[in-house]
C-alpha cells in the first residue's frame, strides 16, 4: 500500500471506531431495527468520516456511509447477533474502509488536516485503544453470552466487565511500551486472584478460563495490529528535537 492509502485508511478507521463503539449508545443498538435510528447511525458515520479526514463534500464518504448502513441492515435483519455475526459485520466494514482508501487515497492529503501528519498516529492510537477496550468488551460479551446463565455470579455489579476493560487496557499499554513480558505477569496475577473462585466448581472454572483467554487474545491481537499500523505512519514526536 502507498503512504496515501494508509493515511486515508487510518483516518477512516478512527471514524468507524468512533461511530460504532463510542457514539453508538445502547439505546441506539436496541432500536437498530427502526428506520430513523438506522439513518441517525448512518449520519453519525458520515459526520465522523468528514471530521477525521477533513473533507466535507467528498462523495466517497457518502458512499461509505451508505455501505455502512447496508451492512448493518443485513446484520440486523438476518438476526446475526452472535460473535460470528459481529466478526463478519466488522470484517465487512473494514473491507469497505479499505476499498474507499484504495479508490480515493488522497482524501487525507486533500483534507483540512493535510499539514498535520502528527494527527495520524494519534488517531491510530486512539482507534487501537477503543478497539482493544470497548470493542473487545462487546466481542467477549457476545462470546460468553450463551454460558452466562449457567454460572453463578455473586460478585460486584459489572465487576467482570470492569476487570476485563482494565486488563485489556494494561495489555495495550504494556505492548505499546515494548514490554510484552509484562502480559505474562498479568496473566499470572489474574490466575492467582481468580484461583479461589475458579476452584469451587468446574463450570465457573471453565467460564473464567474461556473469558480470560478470549479477553487476553483480543487485547494482544488488537495491540499488535495497532503497532503495525503505527509503524507505517509518520512518527509521533512527543518532544521537539533539541539543538
Amino acid at each position: 500500500m502507498t503512504p496515501s492509502v494508509i493515511e486515508t485508511f487510518t483516518a477512516l478507521l478512527f471514524a468507524h471506531v468512533l461511530a460504532d463503539f463510542v457514539f453508538q449508545t445502547r439505546a441506539m443498538m436496541h432500536l437498530r431495527r427502526s428506520a430513523p435510528m438506522t439513518v441517525l447511525h448512518g449520519a453519525i458515520v458520515l459526520v465522523s468520516a468528514q471530521a477525521t479526514t477533513g473533507q466535507v463534500a467528498a462523495p466517497e464518504l457518502l458512499a461509505l456511509a451508505a455501505a455502512h448502513i447496508a451492512i448493518d441492515t443485513v446484520k440486523t435483519m438476518g438476526g446475526f447477533d452472535r460473535i460470528v455475526g459481529f466478526s463478519a459485520d466488522q470484517a465487512a466494514h473494514l473491507a469497505t474502509l479499505g476499498a474507499v482508501s484504495l479508490y480515493a487515497p488522497t482524501l487525507w492529503k486533500t483534507g483540512f488536516y493535510a499539514a498535520h501528519d502528527w494527527a495520524l498516529p494519534l488517531m491510530a492510537l486512539a482507534a487501537g485503544l477503543i478497539v482493544t477496550i470497548t470493542a473487545g468488551q462487546h466481542a467477549v460479551g457476545l462470546l460468553m453470552r450463551p454460558h452466562g446463565a449457567r454460572v453463578r455470579n455473586n460478585g460486584l455489579r459489572d465487576g467482570g466487565r470492569l476487570i476485563g476493560m482494565l486488563e485489556r487496557g494494561l495489555i495495550f499499554l504494556l505492548i505499546g511500551l515494548g514490554q510484552p513480558l509484562g502480559v505474562g505477569f498479568l496473566v499470572g496475577a489474574k490466575s492467582i486472584l481468580r484461583f479461589g473462585t475458579a476452584t469451587r466448581d468446574q463450570r465457573t472454572a471453565e467460564y473464567v478460563i474461556i473469558g480470560t483467554l478470549a479477553s487476553f487474545g483480543w487485547a494482544i491481537t488488537a495491540s499488535y495490529a495497532t503497532q503495525a499500523l503505527l509503524s507505517a505512519l509518520p512518527r509521533l514526536e512527543i518532544m521537539p528535537h533539541l539543538p
